[in-house]
């Protein structure tokens, strides 16, 4: 039987709420997730169970019977699940998984590979609705690199829907991508609002490395210096800028346009 938490001050409360706040020591070897699709996605994925919290008067006997392990499973009083859940849909449960980062060299790709790189991403939002974006069009790999963010933030893995399980993601620098990305002889097409070829003249049926930058800053000089062909998107109103995951979706979606036709 699963031992009952009914304190706010449990050790294993404290160290719920920090890991969710991105503090302590265990911080870049656990994450904390929730939500029964994410957790069914994240073991899938091979995601090792580090703890597993549930209030038994939220989440249905049904779904629990599929997740509980007695080995590490911890029954939270409703009013303590309150306090250490994000959601109110969470299902009524919690999870802290250790960390799995994926190199370069662990990424397999398909015949004709379609990356998505990302430099500096800092929002959490953005990042999870271009993990979806990617698991939707089958993206092969989506390459984070000089992030500003952890990965396995809890924001991130909630605006992802747990897609951060089925897309093979990758954090490195640039220098590491650009190696890597030469060396599997992947085309580079580098996002500038200043060139004068738009997305949908460029040809994406060979390999293909779409690389976006920040909204604010767009690309650094070192993407746009090894570009092989840049792209941008028509603007027609009064800004100049699309969000980064809806700009992602439009980019990623031609390509696959063009290689289904």
């Amino acid at each position: 039987m699963s031992l009952l938490i009914t304190s706010p001050t449990n050790p294993k409360v404290k160290s719920l709420i920090k890991l969710g706040k991105g503090r302590g020591k265990d911080r870049k070897e656990l994450f904390v997730f929730e939500g029964v699709k994410e957790i069914e996605l994240a073991l899938k994925a091979g995601i090792e169970i580090h703890s597993f919290f549930y209030c038994r008067d939220i989440v249905e006997a049904e779904v629990l019977d599929g997740f509980i392990d007695p080995e590490v499973a911890y029954e939270i009083a409703p009013a303590i699940f309150s306090k250490v859940a994000y959601r109110e849909s969470t299902g009524g449960m919690l999870v802290v998984g250790r960390s799995k980062y994926l190199g370069l060299e662990e990424v397999k790709l398909g015949r004709i590979p379609l990356v998505l790189v990302l430099e500096s991403v800092e929002k959490p939002g953005n990042l999870g609705g271009i993990l979806r974006t990617a698991d939707a069009a089958g993206v092969d790999a989506v390459l984070l690199c000089d992030p500003l963010t952890d990965l396995f933030n809890p924001n991130i893995i909630r605006s992802s829907l747990g897609t951060i399980f089925t897309v093979q993601v990758v954090t490195c620098a640039s220098e590491e991508a650009i190696q890597w990305l030469r060396q599997k002889g992947i085309r580079i097409c580098s996002t500038d609002l200043n060139t004068d070829y738009y997305y949908h003249q460029v040809d994406y049926t060979a390999p293909t490395a779409i690389v976006m930058g920040t909204e604010h800053d767009g690309l650094s000089q070192r993407w746009l210096s090894v570009a092989d062909q840049k792209i941008k998107i028509p603007m027609l109103g009064v800004i100049d800028s699309l969000n980064v995951s809806t700009s992602a979706a439009i980019l990623v979606f031609e390509a696959k346009r063009q290689r289904n036709s």
